[in-house]
């Protein structure tokens, strides 16, 4: 988020190889190697349609079409050692049975070459992958994964290329992964008959989200046509509607190559990944014309209206409003690369800070708690919807709400958009385009996926810097270029649908009444013999479940398949003013990367609950002689973000050992370093705690953020809460991230009177912001490391009247060196609280939510990251570990009835 420019070079006859990865060529620039090709060469089976330069993304975009089977493929050649694979099919389901999603599901479970039950979670231990997943979208099923080993990614191709082309699709593998009938308590056939299935649980846990209910609701109501009418995931009381033969036919006719897009992305050879490619599944297969194309909605010739309902939420930060009400608009087809590129642009403007003019009408009033959670451009259907509405309104607010979208819309088009905010939008997106990202590739194939999904161009998506010249070029040919744009698309669309969404008390009941129906139906006709079978299959899946499963079939990582030496990334530590600050030379396209920590050492207990809200609202509320518009409008011009976060890192050789602070992180570009540092000398010497209408809204804003996201991140409150009474890290951080924070931010969103809380903001930015207990680090390109320093020391010197020596409010302090080659004395440190009396102790807690999902976490204290059994302990049995996070820390976390 690139003007084109096609070279076309001769090929290069002498190649050769370095080091002990086979594949990776001996040149420094993947991307001018990958202009060797020529539009109708032919390559393992492959025909190359053309070959495009995309400078300002550093990399050559090759197009290539399969010869026997008519399937996509594009391979993005960069300097980038996380080379990335993926594979999508265009997936478009007619009934909510969620046959896309369990089919993700299944073919994961053991393929003819691998035979084995979950190869993807076996490999983790055999692989150096740095990502493995899949995912089902509305029209499309993805299958990616990256690393930087080029052994691991033949491993890895092949084991991914045999799962999606040649799966098992076992009958038991469709029980455990989509849905099943079987006894409540397999081991007695006595109990109950119940639904069971992975994805059938899963879906009843998106399905208590409330967001998840009304984001599903409007798309199905806005593009009924065809199969955004449908729930691609499956809605749970359909799901038993799909049977094992009809998964197997949807894989027959949607994982066919005729119907596959491969994207390749790294610094590996093309004519490799197209071998494997080719010889492993493609030339297995004959060209078919696969039936899956979604063709364009029907307009509508008068708006529509519609009203569904949802559970209530215990949590919301006010009870008594719960309504959600959001006008939704059918937009252009996102083929239309340039079109698509304007609208998004358009809906930024519309909706995106405090000076948009939608925050301004709907937010700052107060009518609601946040923008309704779908909200401004989607460009996941073939057709881009726009919608705008808000959550937390009371019914008698609706039709408010709906009167005053309709004037802002009207209020647009008459007066248009100040020319400082285009500008800073545009360099917003100029930071996007050079900002380097360890995962870009995967960035990169979600960007195209849904364009090319639909037979749009994704090199054309990629050139945003010609659609910058051409979107510059239309508002000088037409000043009120946007204008028209919003009486086209918005005044004049009666495509529309205005969507309300309200709380029901008897929701859950209903829910429970109607899956109970569900249940009798499937059950009611049921012989004795059919329930002996049903109980006799449920103990065959338990038994396959935890019998040991030979993963020998599996490719493996050998020990000189991987580098024998580390890549080192050499850093310079000075001072600044007595501020510790870390120099690393890095090519960062012309950006400058800084983030400064600044301990809590000081800062009072009563105080510590706060700490979040104070982050987030801190470059919110405006500084010096800027108010908070003024403030977010700056930031935008003359940044990449500024951001501060709660920080809480756990020492490497002891658990009870840690330090607190809060980091503050921004970039820029170059030119942009003075004016970025200004503004936060600005927030550390005149931050403005004096608008208490502001602090409303940012509150309520964070709070029903919180509150929202407990049904879609249950786990990790549950691991979070878990571990809290086994280290004193993990104590903190249930005060920061977990349900305790939920619960404190949900009580100051009750409150009438927030004066309490301006008063305690000063307070701890007296305590947070002294560079007496703050140390930097600054990212730069080599070559402007020096003058980065100057500008960091000028930073330092003028925040210097912040400085006061304060005691920490813990006895126990750790010293460790931040530079451990530095001579004896010489070196800066770190100081870390240690909690040397702190009594780890088992617990057991419960939170009563209004879902119908439960999420049940186990965490066991173990031992640092130094210590000798690290390794052994955390690597060696991801089977009955599936899943571990942090130092020192083993979580286990289990959906009710996931299996």
């Amino acid at each position: 988020m690139f003007r084109q420019c096609r070279t076309v070079l001769r090929r290069l006859r002498d190649l050769s190889l370095q080091g002990r990865n086979p594949w990776r060529w001996n040149s420094s620039s993947a991307a001018q190697r990958a202009l060797q090709y020529e539009a109708g060469q032919k390559i393992h089976g492959f025909t190359v349609q053309e070959v495009t330069s995309v400078p300002d993304l550093f990399l050559t975009a090759v197009k290539l079409t399969h010869d026997g089977t008519g399937a996509q493929y594009l391979h993005a050649a960069r300097d980038d050692k996380n080379n990335l694979f993926s594979v999508q099919f265009r997936t478009t389901p007619m009934d909510s049975t969620g046959v896309p999603h369990i089919l993700e599901h299944t073919v994961l479970c053991g393929s003819q070459k691998y035979p084995c039950r979950d190869p993807f979670f076996k490999m983790l231990n055999r692989s150096l992958s740095t990502f493995m997943n899949a995912f089902t979208a509305s029209d499309y099923t993805m299958y990616p994964f990256s690393t930087q080993n080029a052994k691991d990614f033949q491993n890895l191709l092949s084991v991914y290329l045999d799962a999606v082309f040649f799966p098992c699709l076992r009958e038991m593998d469709f029980w455990q992964e989509g849905w099943r009938l079987e006894n409540e308590n397999p081991q007695d056939p006595s109990s109950p008959v119940v639904f069971k299935g992975v994805v059938f649980n899963e879906m009843k846990g998106a399905f208590s989200n409330n967001e998840q209910v009304y984001a599903q609701h409007l798309q199905n109501k806005l593009l009924p046509d065809h199969t955004y009418s449908v729930v691609s995931g499956g809605e749970p009381l359909s799901i038993p509607d799909l049977t094992w033969e009809q998964l197997k036919e949807f894989h027959q006719t949607h994982y066919h190559p005729s119907n596959a897009r491969f994207f390749t992305y790294g610094d590996l050879p093309l004519e490799q990944h197209l071998k494997q490619i080719h010889e492993e599944a493609l030339v297995k297969f004959e060209r078919t014309e696969p039936n899956t194309a979604v063709p364009p909605q029907t307009q509508w010739t008068n708006p529509r209206e519609g009203h569904v309902t949802c559970s209530p939420d215990s949590m919301a930060p006010d009870p008594t409003r719960q309504n959600t009400v959001c006008v939704s608009y059918l937009l252009a087809d996102i083929t239309d690369t340039f079109e698509s590129f304007t609208l998004n642009l358009l809906s930024s403007l519309m909706v995106s800070g405090p000076n948009s003019p939608f925050y301004k009408a709907l937010i700052e009033p107060k009518i609601g708690s946040d923008f309704s959670s779908v909200v401004g451009y989607d460009g996941s259907t073939r057709q881009a919807s726009f919608s705008i509405g808000l959550q937390g309104v009371a019914e008698s607010d609706i039709e408010s709400v709906k009167h005053i979208i309709s004037h802002t819309v009207d209020d647009i088009i008459a007066n248009g958009f100040e020319e400082e905010q285009i500008e800073a939008l545009l360099h917003k997106i100029e930071i996007q385009m050079k900002h380097q990202s360890t995962s870009f590739g995967l960035s990169l194939a979600s960007y195209i996926a849904s364009c090319w999904n639909h037979d749009g161009d994704p090199v054309k998506l990629l050139q945003i810097s010609q659609h910058v010249s051409q979107f510059r070029q239309c508002l000088k040919d037409n000043p009120r270029y946007l204008e028209d744009k919003v009486q086209q698309y918005f005044k004049n669309n009666s495509h529309r649908l205005t969507l309300s969404m309200s709380p029901d008390d008897s929701y859950l009941e209903k829910q429970a009444q109607a899956e109970d129906s569900k249940l009798h139906q499937k059950t009611q006709s049921l012989t004795e013999s059919q329930r002996q079978d049903i109980y006799k299959k449920g103990l065959e899946l338990l038994s396959v479940q935890s019998a040991t499963q030979d993963a020998s079939c599996l490719p493996a990582l050998k020990v000189t398949d991987i580098e024998s030496t580390i890549q080192y990334t050499p850093v310079q530590i000075s001072t600044a003013g007595c501020v510790p600050v870390q120099y690393c030379e890095q090519p960062t396209n012309g950006m400058v990367y800084f983030r400064a920590l600044c301990s809590l050492n000081s800062l009072p207990e009563d105080l510590r609950d706060y700490v979040p809200l104070f982050c987030s609202v801190i470059t919110k509320l405006g500084c010096g002689n800027m108010d908070y518009r003024q403030q977010a409008q700056r930031m935008e011009l003359k940044t990449g973000g500024m951001s501060v976060t709660p920080q809480v890192l756990p020492d490497l050789e002891d658990l009870d050992v840690y330090e607190q602070g809060v980091l503050l992180s921004s970039s820029c570009l170059e030119k942009n370093l003075p004016e970025m540092l200004h503004l936060w000398t600005e927030v550390f010497n005149s931050p403005h705690f004096d608008d208490e209408e502001r602090l409303k809204v940012l509150v309520m804003m964070a709070a029903q953020e919180l509150a929202n996201g407990i049904s879609y991140s249950g786990h990790m409150y549950a691991m979070t809460h878990a571990a809290r009474c086994l280290t004193p890290t993990a104590d903190l951080q249930e005060a920061f991230t977990g349900m305790h924070q939920v619960k404190f931010m949900k009580r100051i969103a009750e409150s009438p009177d927030l004066t309490h809380i301006l008063r305690k903001l000063p307070r701890i930015k007296r305590h947070l912001l002294n560079p007496d207990y703050m140390r930097c680090a600054v990212n730069a390109a080599p070559q402007k490391v020096s003058d980065a320093a100057v500008q960091v020391e000028r930073f330092v010197g003028d925040i210097g009247s912040n400085r006061k020596e304060r005691r920490p409010v813990r006895p126990h302090i750790t010293e460790r060196v931040l530079d451990p080659h530095a001579s004896p004395g010489s070196s800066q440190s770190q100081k870390l609280i240690s909690e040397p009396h702190f009594k780890p102790c088992q617990m057991k807690t419960f939170f009563q939510l209004p879902f119908p999902v439960n999420f049940v976490s186990e965490c066991v204290r173990t031992v640092p990251f130094m210590h000798k059994d690290y390794g052994p302990e955390l690597h060696g049995n991801p089977v009955s570990i599936p899943w571990w996070c942090g130092v020192g820390k083993i979580w286990k976390v289990l959906p009710t009835g996931h299996r």
